[in-house]
């Protein structure tokens, strides 16, 4: 493993940070935290934690003893000073003497002795950085460590390899208990550099930052040494598994949310976001004979458990034909559920008070097809995707050396519902839209953005189709990280099934459209040129049902209903003059929406839209307001604010508009005005 160690970097945040009154050594101790949490063979996802023990002056002017700690469930790649808060020392290194202490008692306690009490809580392993006595202290849960140690004969392994170099400290859940452990492990040989924490990961310290740094190198690539004289015979063959073409993604992935979403008592659906992996590792992996038995024996280490269950649900697909596929699905996934029920139930006296957790997989593992990593978002897909990726490196490896083994099934349940593990989950809450997929075409327009900020704002994950490189470009930053950008000309039926096909393979499917693409051409009805028409008709009207039909296909397939919104115009009740070749096309789009809810309704699938009027954006531009203006013998201002409110209706009103529907549950075929007031453009 590299040793990403820089001097010239190092002195940068020592004078980075000394400008926000960050001492040296918290400065470096932010630096080597972060070299650790960017390598994601080393931690992932919140994992692992570092500290540092120095001084600090309490309200009384005292100089006491502080631990500066990481914050539970927060990143080491992006951690910041917030995100190491102090605690006082001294009360903590009183506990032990305890012989027990409770999990509430040791939380409250740890967040009594924080010197800042708006500062996140510290660690659950706290106490074990505390009991040992270096200034700087190092946890990681890296894959070559886990490799070597999740085996049968561990303890002999790593006295093999590790000699008195490190302590070996049996498993134990993390806190007071692992922290008494760990310590008594520690004073036998106070001469380690640092401690094996069986089925869970490596400690070390040291007395500067890149002292602790660097033994977690060293040990790290000691343990990848050592692997790499052992053949991996599961994810590198001399014949590698290709992707079954037969598999088809649209078809497969649509079907497997159907069976994962649960119906509500409102008629609403509980829905999932997904995130596919695909390699050629994952390949050869899920096509291993024996995957069904060391995927069955728990995690890799046991805090992952919260992401991905103790066991993926693997499904072999020998049937290609839909009906047979969701058949198996339904089948497979009801018999993962009942038996997690049983999980649930023959372990629960082990944790007090706990609530069943739903039952779904967070794991679908199909050979010849990839890992489908299933989350409330996308973004807590990813991760148990991340897991995922690293659980097949950790096993492959650790069958090449031995027999891969985890922890019992009675300790994997007890960090599943241990309440310090389940709070790291409580910061995503389901929103309105939490779970749903929503694509807006014309995305990265002004009305399009501000539709998508509002269905962010309720927990929806935003697909952008977009033409136009130039918005593509402008797309603000905060749009742009959490939505995907699809280029799409939505005039083009291929274009817009090549898109939607992406949309279904990045998300798993799709819930709720909103076809918002358009333009405006003018010109005299008796005199316009058949071309112009017919432009104006392939994206007013056309690109609306191509859109349409791709995303009602998908629909169908997920049985959870959805929503088709549509960006009609008060033209297409109102006509304005000159302005024929624009209002015909989007009256037909009109007529297109009440069709698609008379006959998809029965599918629980609405269809509603939008009678927006003078919106500033890529369609009604200063040029058209100008021109329109003229036309009606009006100023611009006039122009804009000529309705009943006199006010100028904006892009976000819009947005609100379609969010408003989106949310009607029980609102199909309705057009919603949003036009300031226009007596002629009410609908009767």
């Amino acid at each position: 493993m590299k040793n990403d160690w820089s001097n010239i970097e190092a002195n940068n945040y020592i004078r980075k940070y000394k400008q926000k009154n960050v001492s040296k050594d918290l400065a470096l101790r932010i630096y080597t935290t972060q070299l650790l949490g960017k390598n994601n063979k080393l931690v992932l996802h919140g994992g692992g934690n570092t500290s540092l023990k120095t001084t600090a002056k309490n309200i009384f002017n005292e100089k006491i003893n502080v631990m500066n700690v990481k914050g539970s469930g927060w990143d080491m790649g992006s951690i910041d000073a917030p995100g190491l808060p102090a605690v006082e020392l001294e009360p903590l290194l009183k506990t032990k003497q305890l012989s027990k202490l409770n999990d509430f008692d040791m939380v409250n306690l740890q967040r009594k002795c924080l010197l800042d009490s708006k500062s996140p809580n510290p660690s659950v392993e706290t106490l074990l950085h505390a009991f040992l006595p270096f200034k700087f202290i190092d946890h990681t849960h890296a894959n070559a460590i886990l490799s070597l140690i999740d085996q049968p004969n561990d303890v002999a392994i790593c006295k093999k390899i590790f000699s008195n170099k490190m302590g070996i400290v049996p498993y134990v859940i993390p806190g007071f208990d692992l922290a008494k452990l760990a310590y008594k492990i520690f004073k036998k040989n106070e001469k380690v550099e640092g401690l094996i924490l069986l089925n869970h990961g490596i400690f070390t310290f040291g007395n500067t930052a890149k002292e602790s740094y660097d033994r977690m190198i060293k040990y790290v690539t000691i343990a990848e040494k050592k692997l790499s004289k052992y053949k991996n015979n599961i994810i590198n063959r001399k014949k590698n598994i290709k992707i079954n073409s037969k598999l088809n993604h649209q078809i497969i992935l649509p079907l497997i949310r159907k069976n994962l979403s649960n119906k509500n008592d409102d008629g609403s659906y509980t829905k999932w976001v997904f995130d596919i992996r695909v390699n050629q590792q994952i390949l050869n992996y899920l096509d291993h004979k024996d995957l069904k038995i060391f995927t069955s024996k728990g995690t890799v280490t046991p805090d992952h458990v919260i992401r991905t269950k103790s066991k993926p649900l693997i499904l072999n697909i020998k049937e290609y034909e839909a009906t047979k596929i969701d058949l198996l699905l339904n089948k497979e996934i009801k018999k993962y559920k009942i038996n997690y029920k049983k999980y649930y139930q023959k372990n629960k006296k082990f944790v007090k008070n706990t609530i069943e957790l739903d039952g779904n997989p967070r794991l679908i593992f199909i050979p010849k097809f990839g890992i489908i990593a299933i989350g409330r978002s996308k973004k807590e897909a990813a991760i148990a995707g991340d897991l995922a990726e690293a659980t097949v490196d950790i096993i492959s490896k650790a069958e090449s050396l031995g027999k891969f083994t985890s922890i019992s099934e009675k300790e994997i349940f007890k960090v599943e519902y241990w309440p310090l593990e389940q709070a790291k989950l409580k910061t995503l809450k389901r929103a309105q839209l939490t779970g749903h997929i929503t694509v807006i075409s014309g995305g990265c327009g002004a009305i399009g953005l501000s539709i998508a900020r509002e269905f962010i704002n309720h927990g929806s994950e935003i697909v952008l189709l977009e033409n136009n490189l130039t918005n593509i470009k402008n797309t603000p930053s905060d749009i742009a990280k959490v939505a995907t950008i699809i280029k799409c000309d939505v005039t083009k039926n291929n274009d817009v099934k090549k898109a939607i096909s992406e949309v279904v393979k990045i998300y798993g499917g799709v819930d709720i459209m909103i076809s918002n693409a358009g333009a405006a051409w003018q010109g005299e009805i008796g005199r316009v040129n058949s071309k112009i028409l017919k432009e104006s008709f392939d994206l007013n009207f056309y690109a609306h049902q191509y859109l349409s039909q791709a995303c009602i296909d998908i629909m169908l397939k997920q049985n959870t209903g959805g929503v088709l919104l549509y960006n009609i115009t008060k033209q297409a009740v109102n006509p304005g003059n000159n302005f024929g070749p624009y209002g015909i096309p989007k009256a037909s789009t009109l007529f297109l929406m009440r069709q698609y809810t008379l006959e998809y309704g029965k599918y629980g699938i609405r269809s509603n839209g939008i009678n927006a009027d003078r919106i500033r954006s890529g369609l009604v531009t200063d040029k058209m307001i100008a021109l329109r203006s003229k036309a009606r013998n009006v100023s611009e201002k006039e122009y804009m604010s000529g309705n009943l409110l006199n006010e100028e209706v904006l892009a976000e009103d819009v947005g609100k508009a379609f969010l408003s529907l989106a949310l009607a549950k029980k609102t199909t075929g309705d057009i919603m005005t949003v036009d300031g007031g226009n007596i002629q453009a009410v609908l009767r």
